[in-house]
């Protein structure tokens, strides 16, 4: 049909160091064959020197050497060609590391993503700008985004005199459940009411002026496989209920949970999809968190095995409504690029029995239907 509208999208992508063509260069031809591609931007693109104390909680101990943290510099203005040469035109640049560079390298990455025609969400000069939706007109369909931040480092948000991102933030609490001392508590996550309230609002205006409400978030706990905190439930149903079409979460780096609520598709987290990693997650002080050990054969992804899977998320929209949701399995090679599989590989059915447990493990429901290559998210 001539009135069909296909959507891409992946999660984190940070196109570091001259390679972001390298590590997109498997998946761009198919990248580009979509009507609108999304993308959530990990990095600034600036070359700006990284700020040695205080900036959005991105401080460097004096004790700790400047050439432990060389390669974990944001993208330079140049490496927005591999997004461009891949097709995005849509990206989020709503999180945790938005601000990494100073006001300056935030500045730097709003110009340098429009001077590249690629629409950049949930980040502003002001808070207003920050909220305003990108509509893109494809086919005689109007389809709106909009992007939140739930991790958000301090001094990162955007408020009504001060550029930023969009907050949508949580607070957290323990309750001890087990009398026996020692045993974990269950974690409770809440979903701060204003920042709730200013996001359902932007979501009703968005309906107002599209056809489909598409919401972006960075959200979650990061590298521990599976688990959804409380309040990403309360805020995507919130925003469901408030005329949101479709939820792509991201942030963990690991693959998350696909929930179906009230006929309309969450996804918790993409994965990675263009994202490297050197010094396997080192705190200050120089440990390597959440036990990562770097596998020799991944030199530039030191990630966890399981934050190597990843997908690419396809909707088709007809007659001005989303037909279809599906995804297509892949994986992040030896040399850090992402690999879109056939279903003739047996790689995809791992990635695909995975995002089956992830699901079942925190009580989903979710069924899948796999068609070809894709597997389509059952959406009843």
């Amino acid at each position: 049909m001539a009135d069909k509208v296909t959507i891409y999208a992946v999660g984190d992508v940070s196109p570091a160091r001259d390679r972001g063509e390298f590590l997109l260069a498997h998946t761009a031809p198919i990248l580009n064959q979509a009507d609108i591609t999304f993308c959530q931007l990990e990095n600034p693109f600036s070359r700006r020197a990284l700020p040695r104390t205080g900036t959005a909680g991105y401080s460097l101990d004096k004790d700790v050497e400047a050439s432990r943290w060389a390669d974990q510099l944001p993208c330079s203005p140049a490496d927005a060609a591999a997004l461009v040469k891949a097709g995005f035109k849509v990206c989020s640049f709503a999180g945790n590391r938005c601000f990494r560079m100073g006001k300056e390298g935030f500045l730097d990455t709003l110009d340098i993503l429009r001077q590249n025609n690629i629409q950049v969400i949930g980040t502003g000069r002001n808070i207003a700008e920050a909220r305003q939706p990108a509509v893109l007109e494809r086919n005689g369909t109007k389809v709106a985004f909009l992007a939140y931040n739930s991790v958000v480092a301090p001094e990162s948000e955007a408020r009504v005199d001060k550029a930023g991102c969009v907050p949508m933030r949580a607070s957290t609490s323990y309750e001890q459940v087990d009398w026996q001392p020692g045993t974990p508590p269950r974690i409770i996550t809440s979903a701060d009411k204003d920042d709730l309230s200013a996001m359902l609002d932007d979501i009703r205006k968005a309906r107002g002026q599209a056809d489909v409400v598409v919401v972006s978030i960075h959200w979650g706990v990061h590298l521990v496989p599976a688990v959804i905190a409380m309040y990403q439930y309360e805020v995507g149903h919130a925003a469901i209920d408030a005329g949101a079409d479709l939820i792509l979460g991201h942030h963990p780096h690991i693959l998350k949970g696909i929930e179906v609520y009230k006929g309309r598709v969450i996804f918790y987290s993409m994965g990675n999809f263009a994202f490297e990693s050197w010094i396997g997650h080192p705190s200050p002080e120089g440990k390597t968190l959440y036990r990562v050990k770097p596998d020799p054969e991944y030199p530039t992804y030191l990630f966890s095995p399981d934050c190597r899977k990843s997908i690419l998320v396809k909707v088709v929209i007809a007659n001005k409504k989303i037909e279809l949701l599906s995804f297509q399995p892949a994986m992040i090679n030896k040399q850090g690029q992402s690999e879109l599989l056939p279903r003739s590989d047996k790689r995809s059915n791992e990635v695909y029995e995975y995002m089956e447990w992830v699901c079942r493990d925190q009580e989903l429901n979710t069924t899948f239907s796999r068609q070809g290559d894709e597997v389509v998210v059952v959406a009843s």
